[in-house]
């Protein structure tokens, strides 16, 4: 049986089927065979996948460059017996893995919503008995019963359909349920096309239907999808992988500097007790500390924030990916169409009618030549709108003030637009009684029905379907004025043709007067002699909302691209009205693509096509994933939308995958970094311009932070270098670092947006965090702070102050330098004062509890005592205060030339 589940079954008939499986079409496996296939082929689930326990999680935490070195050090202050030092340390690092252990326990779980997503029951023949048996008992061979709302739990080729259909739009992306039927297909027949197979986790809509199973577990086509969502990477965001590469040219850095530092106090003559010390305070103060623990904050404020605008983030690194975005590939399908058939012209009579409005709500304004009409003056439209309300099985519902439907889209889009001309559905069949029904067959491709009518003494015959099996049946038209004419077929073809151009579906109205009283209609009735009535085109139409969105994004820089399971012709209409950047009605050939046309590909072909055509339609899961990938490859940060089973791989390996949280499924749910709570792509542009207030806010923390730990580092290095005593101790440090990074630098996460944000374009991914021209801002505040710092540490000695005082003042230095700074990190660009000296209020809490903090550590005695501080006077004071003050005016004169020079 292994080899025999490797067979292209929908290139076999259904008796090749049944000799293969060793099963019967109409009687199932025998109940012996079952308990064999049971053990051989285990339950009908995929395989869980392990992964990270809580434990080895935690342990993670501590696998970075940075806490390596803050570890060290509180071991050997620990050894040294300098309890606090060690204490504080420790406990920073500890901190800082927790938050780091509670971001990742929140891991995806995409192949457990999997596997849920296969559980249920199915109706199965079994030695000739039906019965009803959990969907993880199915067995290759067992023979599937299907109906209207049950799930398929097993891959089948299809023996038997009458009016089957199956939604597979979460597997395929294909917009409308799919009309089933038996015989073998062509042995390249991609998987969307399939029409004798039924797949795992799809939806029967219409019609019931029976098939062999022919894949169970792993073996399904979900099951394949499983194994690609397993071996998609997890990528680290922009930001992240930044600063690992920060962190480790800096672990570098400060490893080299503490061995300067250990080789000058040596020189010195300085005891192994001091070196060392000398050597952590310079480890301690080159470290951010602040900076992991204030990202993770940053973030989850930016959490909250797109929280607010219908976007849940789960994956909180992903907020400033969002921001780095270079391009979205967005699914078609419930993402920027509004997965809603809806009628939007109607050809009859020889004019063309546009049809208004979107979705099923029966709303909207009747047109023909761009003027608004009266329907009653226009039987022929009334008459090809009362067959398809007619000659029809679905329904419209409407709960709570949303319009939704019972039964097949296409129908219930024939529904809304009768609806929409003034025909009601009650009193049309009170009008017109349905006698009898001859329903669709996939091979005929029409349906008809029968009805009662006082006009007519025999009844009328209303008829639908596709437009080559309804208009060689007919033998004349209706005219614009209700009366027989010619019938025009170089007409009809060339309406059918326009509308096929712009993706629209096509459906054919036809109607026959029987010449004799019938209480029933056949084939044969319908054979030919009929009454062609119009055309009527529909289309899933974009979302109104996604058109102005896709606009936003391509002026910001941001590329979108169409990754559809849907047909090209409807995929390349749908991204014109849309205006994806490229398309024309002139160049559809030029910007679309096939996924039988990717196959033929070579992977650097693949990663060429990827960056040059805008719409990919009837592309696999596989292929999506491949294209993500090709992107990647070319540098692009990638942001993959979707909402199906089939998304799920290409939204995991996606720097950073959205999944819609009210039209998807729950696999494309725990596979994304990012849910839309209201299934509309405007929301994605919300959250790229949060995302890149994020970025720009944790940039001005980073551009904050690093004068502090440049400069205590520079002051640590110098004094040894000098042999004098260190300005400030490893557990002062540790207290501005983190105190500072909470208190001051945190309050740069509420800083508003600033002009233009969507204008610009976006970060290139090899663009560092820190430019040069923030590097030398940098540089320049950290000589300020090491001479403020150190200047006044050497002049309190002079004044034969004590340590501690000494100690205290340049501590106060850093702590008041970093204040004052603080209000030139507000922007990069701009003063304080042109965004408004109050306009961030957290700031201005921020530091008013900082400045309050520094005189309790100043004058109070307990903390005097742990920290090593003591009382200063009013001339410390002013100097401290004169430094911090010089530092805002250097940084604030650098920005305002800058600004001159660029014009700004």
């Amino acid at each position: 049986m292994d080899t025999l589940l490797s067979k292209h079954w929908h290139h076999l008939s259904a008796d090749e089927v049944e000799g293969l499986l060793e099963s019967s079409a109409t009687k199932g496996l025998d109940i012996f065979e079952l308990e064999h296939r049971h053990a051989h082929f285990g339950p009908n689930r995929l395989t869980p996948q392990k992964g990270k326990g809580p434990l080895e999680l935690f342990i993670l935490q501590f696998h970075q460059p940075l806490i390596y070195i803050l570890l060290a050090a509180a071991l050997i202050t620990f050894l040294l017996q300098e309890w606090v030092d060690s204490g504080v340390i420790f406990g920073v690092v500890l901190v800082n893995a927790i938050v780091g252990f509670i971001q990742e326990s929140k891991a995806l779980k995409a192949i457990e919503a999997l596997a849920q997503s296969m559980e249920g029951s199915a109706t199965v023949v079994r030695a000739g008995k039906k019965t009803v048996v959990p969907s993880s008992d199915v067995v290759p061979g067992d023979l599937v019963l299907m109906q209207s709302g049950d799930k398929v739990p097993a891959d089948l080729r299809l023996v038997h359909s009458r009016e089957l259909q199956i939604d597979e739009s979460t597997l395929t992306g294909e917009s409308v349920p799919v009309q089933k039927r038996t015989e073998e297909l062509a042995q390249e027949t991609v998987l969307a096309d399939r029409h004798n197979m039924a797949y795992s986790s799809t939806l029967v809509t219409h019609g019931t239907g029976a098939g062999l199973v022919v894949a169970t577990g792993d073996s399904t086509e979900i099951g394949h999808i499983n194994a690609l969502i397993s071996s998609a990477e997890i990528l680290a965001t922009p930001l992240t992988r930044k600063i690992t590469q920060f962190s480790g040219v800096l672990l570098w850095i400060i490893l080299v500097l503490a061995g300067l530092t250990i080789l000058a106090g040596w020189m010195h003559g300085g005891s192994l007790l001091e070196t060392f010390m000398a050597a952590v305070a310079l480890a301690v103060g080159a470290i951010p500390e602040g900076l992991p623990a204030a990202m993770t904050i940053m973030l989850a404020i930016g959490v909250s924030k797109m929280a607010r605008r219908n976007a849940i983030i789960r994956r909180m690194p992903a907020v400033e990916t969002l921001g780095s975005t270079t391009v979205i590939c967005s699914d078609k399908t419930g993402t920027l169409t509004q997965n809603q058939m809806t009628v939007k012209e109607v050809c009859a009579g020889g004019g063309c009618y546009e049809f208004a409005g979107t979705g099923y709500a029966p709303e909207g304004n009747i047109s023909l030549s761009d003027s608004v009409i009266d329907v009653k003056a226009h039987g022929v439209l009334i008459e090809c709108l009362r067959a398809g309300l007619l000659c029809n099985e679905s329904r419209l519902i409407h709960n709570e003030n949303k319009w939704g439907i019972e039964g097949d889209p296409t129908e219930a889009a024939l529904v809304s637009a009768a609806l929409k001309a003034g025909l009601t559905v009650d009193s049309s069949e009170q009008e017109y009684p349905r006698i009898d029904t001859l329903p669709f067959e996939s091979e005929h491709h029409y349906m008809a029905t029968l009805h009662q009518t006082a006009a007519e003494a025999h009844g009328i015959i209303y008829m639908k379907g596709s437009v080559e099996s309804i208009v060689s049946r007919c033998q004349d038209a209706l005219d614009s004025n209700g009366d027989r004419t010619q019938l025009d077929t170089d007409l009809i073809d060339q309406q059918v043709e326009e509308m096929a151009i712009r993706g629209l579906r096509v459906l054919s109205f036809a109607r026959k007067i029987p010449s004799a009283p019938t209480s029933s209609v056949g084939h044969a009735d319908v054979s030919e002699g009929l009454t062609f009535l119009g055309l009527q085109a529909m289309m899933d139409p974009p979302r109104q909302e996604a058109i102005s969105s896709v606009n936003t994004c391509q002026q910001a820089g941001v590329r979108v691209k169409m990754i559809t399971g849907d047909h090209v012709v409807t995929a390349a209409s749908i991204a014109h009205q849309i205006g994806l950047d490229g398309t024309t009605k002139d160049n559809m050939d030029d910007f679309a693509i096939s996924g039988h046309a990717l196959t033929e590909l070579t992977d650097q072909n693949l990663v060429d096509a990827a960056g040059k055509i805008a719409v990919f339609a009837r592309v696999t899961p596989e292929q999506k994933l491949r294209l993500v990938e090709a992107l990647q490859a070319q540098g692009h940060v990638v942001a993959m939308t979707g909402d199906g089973v089939n998304d799920a791989p290409a939204l995991k390996q996606a720097d950073i995958g959205v999944a819609m949280g009210m039209g998807g499924t729950e696999v494309a749910k725990e596979a994304a970094d990012m849910v839309l709570t209201d299934d509309n792509f405007s929301t994605i542009e919300a959250a790229v311009e949060e995302g890149r207030a994020v970025f720009d806010n944790l940039v001005k923390f980073i551009t904050w932070t690093l004068p502090t730990n440049v400069g205590e580092g520079l002051v640590i290095l110098l004094a040894v270098f000098l042999g004098v005593a260190l300005p400030i101790t490893p557990v002062q440090i540790l207290w501005i670092n983190m105190t500072t990074a909470v208190l001051l630098g945190l309050m740069l996460a509420f800083e508003d947006k600033e002009p233009g944000i969507m204008t610009r374009p976006p970060r290139r991914p090899e663009t560092p965090v820190i430019t040069q021209e923030l590097a030398i801002r940098i540089g320049v505040v950290s000589l300020m702070l090491v001479a403020g710092a150190f200047g006044l540490f050497e002049w309190v000695l002079s004044q034969g102050q004590s340590l501690e005082i000494a100690r205290t003042v340049a501590m106060n230095m850093f702590v008041f330098g970093e204040l004052f700074y603080l209000f030139n990190c507000r922007s990069l660009r701009y003063s304080m004062f042109q965004l408004g000296v109050f306009s961030n209020r957290w700031l201005i809490l921020g530091v008013t509890v900082m400045a309050g903090l520094q005189i309790l550590m100043t004058y109070v005695p307990t903390m005097n005592l742990l920290f090593g501080t003591a009382p200063i006077g009013l001339v410390e004071w002013g100097l401290i205060l004169g430094g911090g003050l010089a530092i805002y005016t250097v940084v604030g004169t650098e920005k305002w030339m800058r600004r001159l020079k660029h014009n700004e």
